[in-house]
Formats: C-alpha cells, sequence, structure tokens
C-alpha cells in the first residue's frame, strides 16, 4: 500500500469519527501513539512494535486528512536525499 492509498482507506474507514474528535484531540491520540511506540522500541517485541508503527503512521495519516495534506506530497523534500544538503548520505556538519 502507498501513502495515497493509506491516506484514502483512513478516511473511508474513519474520516467522519476523525472530524468528530477535531484536529487537538487528533494530535493527543498521535503523541500517546508515539509514545508507546517509544516503549515497544525500548523494552517491546517485535509484534508489539509493528503494532505500534502502524498506530502511529495511521494517526498520522488521520491527521494529515484532516489538516488537507498529502503525505506523498510532505515526503518530497527528501526525494533527492538529505533536505538541506541533497546529499545521499547526509553530508551536513
Amino acid at each position: 500500500m502507498d501513502l495515497r492509498e493509506l491516506q484514502d482507506l483512513i478516511e473511508r474507514t474513519f474520516g467522519d469519527r476523525d472530524r468528530g474528535r477535531g484536529v487537538p484531540a487528533s494530535v493527543a491520540w498521535l503523541a500517546e501513539e508515539v509514545g508507546e511506540l517509544a516503549q515497544a522500541v525500548r523494552k517491546g517485541t517485535r509484534d508489539q512494535q509493528l503494532h505500534e508503527f502502524g498506530d502511529v503512521i495511521a494517526w498520522v495519516a488521520t491527521l494529515a486528512n484532516q489538516m488537507g495534506i498529502d503525505l506523498t506530497e510532505a515526503l518530497e523534500r527528501y526525494a533527492a536525499g538529505c533536505p538541506r544538503c541533497s546529499a545521499i548520505p547526509c553530508a551536513c556538519p
């Protein structure tokens, strides 16, 4: 699944509920999921890590949908490598 497909799936699955929740609450949910991911990375199993990575990505898609942001477009700044120096690997000091 690419990012546009993910955003579309998240919109069709949760869009009405997400808009009802609003951006501030969605940011709070995303922050909570990032915390759960951090804990899974430190102490969790691979299955827990997969679960939490999925949740974080889904919440990013949710928030992007609410804000009218195309994640594929947002990531274009990394298409040539480092956004600051354009090198692969990054050559920034």
